[in-house]
């Protein structure tokens, strides 16, 4: 089988030293003298040969090699179009072409034998330029160790974990959340429920903090209105909510959808017709319901946005900030609210 050609083989075919092959396919000619006409020979040479340069050597040779990392610490890499994340990395590898970088996928351990969350396991970000990381829950050790080696990385996803140093790109729940129930109000609702999760996501905590902004703001007792559980208890509480006169519910909608889709099958099953029966608003465009009303998370936008911070914090040229953006939601309308 024939080896793979070298750069020592670029040099000869174009007639330059093979250090000028180095500093040309390295990218690394700050303050070399190199005319257009000797850069473009050995360029065509080196594609002719068909030369593949090492990734490790150039990020070696010029601290850069024009490669963004995605990595999770939860399963978020999607089977479908349907799924939760997909408009994010659709965003993702949207923006990672326009501005010209490769896209590397690290998809957990890696075969390692260690957790998704081991610092030795995210080690191999630092092949990449940079690194985009994903999840509800932050592995603060790993991070902090990502942090304080001065590797850029963003989170998608609002983060106010390592006393705010986590660079990240999120949305704006407390805005959104609390225009829903603002629309609930104005309608005459004064029995309102605010279904959540057990979890303490940072996503989750924005949507509840919107949500009793706006329900103290037209006093309302915010003492009866948050309402954590489980998927399997929602049916329950639909029958039990029915007794109290609760007249409009809002739920979350989770990267999982799970509690989201539990609520709407819980009021088909109890024959509840939205909104003559109960209003209804999900915090999170569910799939497969474009009839609910609530609001959507711009996740490509997320994606994009994340991309052009994580560039941005690479090619800084003084120290890097720990730069923090909260995008809009976008309002919808639906017709799962009316009046009371």
């Amino acid at each position: 089988m024939a080896r793979a050609p070298r750069q020592a083989d670029i040099a000869a075919a174009a007639g330059v030293s093979q250090t000028t092959v180095s500093l040309i396919l390295s990218g690394n000619t700050d303050g070399v003298r190199l005319s257009e006409s000797t850069r473009q020979r050995v360029l065509k040479a080196a594609e002719k040969l068909g030369y593949v340069p090492d990734p490790v050597a150039t990020r070696l040779a010029s601290s850069r090699n024009h490669m963004l990392g995605v990595y999770t610490f939860a399963s978020a890499f999607p089977t479908d179009v349907d799924g939760f994340y997909y408009p994010i990395l659709v965003g993702i590898e949207e923006e990672a072409a326009a501005l010209g970088q490769d896209l590397v996928l690290f998809t957990g351990t890696g075969g390692l034998e260690a957790p998704a969350d081991d610092k030795l396991a995210i080690r191999r970000t630092r092949i990449a330029d940079g690194c985009l990381f994903f999840g509800r829950q932050v592995p603060e050790e790993p991070i902090d160790w990502l942090l304080g080696g001065g590797f850029p990385l963003v989170y998608i996803g609002r983060r106010d974990e390592l006393g705010g140093r986590i660079p990240f790109v999120g949305v704006d729940y407390v805005a959104a959340s609390a225009a829903v129930v603002d629309r609930l109000v104005e309608l005459g609702h004064r029995e309102i429920r605010y279904l959540r999760s057990e979890d303490d996501a940072p996503s989750s905590s924005d949507r509840e903090e919107g949500v009793l902004a706006a329900a103290e703001k037209a006093e309302l007792d915010a003492r009866r209105i948050v309402v954590r559980a489980e998927d399997a208890e929602v049916a329950a509480l639909i029958e039990r909510w029915r007794g109290e006169g609760v007249t409009a519910v809002v739920v979350e909608e989770t990267d999982t959808g799970s509690l989201s889709a539990a609520l709407l099958d819980a009021v088909a099953a109890a024959g509840l017709r939205p909104p003559d029966d109960l209003s209804l608003a999900v915090l999170g465009q569910p799939k497969d319901h474009p009839e609910v009303s609530g609001f959507e998370v711009p996740r490509r936008e997320l994606g994009r946005r994340a991309v052009r911070l994580l560039v941005d914090q690479i090619t800084a040229s003084g120290p890097r900030i720990a730069e923090h953006v909260l995008l809009d939601c976008i309002p919808v309308a639906g017709s799962t609210i009316g009046p009371a």
